[in-house]
């Protein structure tokens, strides 16, 4: 599969991309970060997919991918 970029907005701090090609017939994902309370953050990753019976191998590598970048921006977070 080949992701496309179809929209970066930097002051809504939000990624948009389609998926093209592979085993998918639909696939738009939107990944977007939100202020969270003092010196916290919450990620939100959002995949709309056909077909449907691809949704548990999907979350489960979008669960994979959301620890990988959690692991990461920890590891190189500024002290308090």
């Amino acid at each position: 599969m080949r992701e496309v970029l179809v929209d970066l907005d930097d002051d809504a701090h939000r990624l948009v991309w389609s998926g093209v090609g592979g085993p998918y017939t639909h696939h738009n994902g939107v990944a977007q970060v939100f202020a969270d309370g003092p010196g916290r953050t919450r990620f939100v990753w959002v995949a709309d997919l056909l077909p449907g019976d691809l949704a548990a191998r999907t979350g489960a590598l979008m669960e994979q991918g959301t620890a990988v970048i959690k692991e990461t921006l920890e590891a190189h977070a500024l002290p308090a």
